[in-house]
């Protein structure tokens, strides 16, 4: 193409109006008017993503195995190619196993809350949507997903669904600074709201500034109306810095969130909500609190001499079971006499 005035008065206008469509769309948030052409690329792109996911360890192998040639090295590149199958098969082995635990740890989870959740897989990070902290799970309106549920995983709270294409669907990470859930303190039912602060890092602003917060303390989520976009008793972080602030309406908090945003593999998409409130019973018990131990309390009568009391009790609790019989045997001993009582019981 020829570099003319016409050809740079196109490129000016293009790049201007790129600019113009990002900010429209950065400013109109979830509501962009982009948002229709933002889930015909999800559902279009989906399918080439998750599988991309899938053959990325055939294209590692495949480079392996041609990583070293040659004629004389034959017996070599047999070996190393039993070394990568074999690597290949415990690879397999220890991802299978991983995801059973976080199957189970799902199941727990969902279990202890009442959630009815739909398994999912990230299959990407940081989908095309802009430069928000998002995952791409590999599920999506076929399967029942639709925008504002809760996404969650065996440790607690993953975020929420913000777009759903057909096969695939966008999840906006807990840690992303829009991202804001109401909370609620272990035992003591401060509420708040919790925001998160990129990487793996949350703030949580309680209602009560006078609150009383420790360090280690946990918070779980309050819930939405109709459970939209949140579901309450989701586990969200535990307490690393309570602010000192005096005169404040509220209390800031700084929680690190049970889910660790980098690693996450299989996740639970909420698509029942609990009947009722599990509030604190989705938490595992607090390793603070240590269990409680049967104590011993002695009681000492008044007028009694120190020591004395509990050796009498000691001797009481001691004696033979016959001995209220010897009491009766001796009863008479008040009245009439032995031999003349042997003497009526004669006649």
């Amino acid at each position: 193409m020829r570099d003319t005035r016409e050809s740079r008065l196109l490129l000016v206008l293009l790049v201007a109006i790129a600019f113009a469509l990002i900010t429209v769309d950065l400013r109109s948030g979830e509501q962009s008017p982009l948002d229709g052409a933002r889930r015909g690329a999800a559902t279009a792109l989906g399918p080439v993503q998750e599988g991309v996911a899938t053959a990325v360890d055939p294209v590692g192998n495949a480079i392996a195995a041609v990583r070293d040639s040659g004629d004389r090295h034959d017996r070599m590149q047999e070996l190393e190619q039993e070394v990568i199958a074999l690597k290949r098969e415990l690879g397999s082995d220890d991802r299978n196993r991983a995801r059973a635990r976080e199957l189970d740890g799902l199941l727990r989870v969902a279990g202890a809350g009442g959630y009815g959740v739909k398994p999912a897989r990230v299959i990407a990070i940081g989908a095309t949507q802009g430069f928000s902290w998002t995952v791409t799970i590999d599920a999506g309106s076929r399967d029942g997903l639709r925008p504002d549920m809760t996404v969650l995983n065996g440790d607690g709270l993953v975020g929420r669904i913000t777009t759903v294409g057909r096969s695939t669907a966008t999840v906006l990470l807990a840690n992303d600074p829009d991202f804001t859930v109401g909370t609620r303190l272990e035992g003591t039912g401060e509420l708040g709201f919790a925001a998160g602060r990129g990487g793996n890092a949350m703030t949580v602003q309680l209602l009560n500034g006078k609150a009383k917060v420790e360090e280690g303390d946990r918070l779980v989520t309050f819930g939405s109306h109709n459970s939209k976009p949140f579901v309450p008793g989701v586990p969200v972080g535990k307490v690393t810095e309570v602010e000192r602030q005096t005169g404040d309406l509220t209390r800031t908090l700084r929680i690190r969130p049970f889910v660790s945003f980098s690693t996450l593999d299989l996740v639970g998409v909420v698509v029942e909500e609990p009947r009722k409130d599990p509030r604190d019973k989705v938490l595992r018990p607090d390793p603070r609190k240590p269990e409680p131990r049967p104590t011993v309390t002695v009681t000492a009568t008044p007028g009694a001499e120190p020591g004395e009391e509990p050796a009498e009790e000691a001797a009481g609790e001691a004696a033979d079971p016959q001995a209220p019989a010897d009491g009766d045997a001796a009863a008479p001993e008040a009245g009439t006499e032995p031999d003349d009582q042997a003497a009526t019981g004669a006649e």
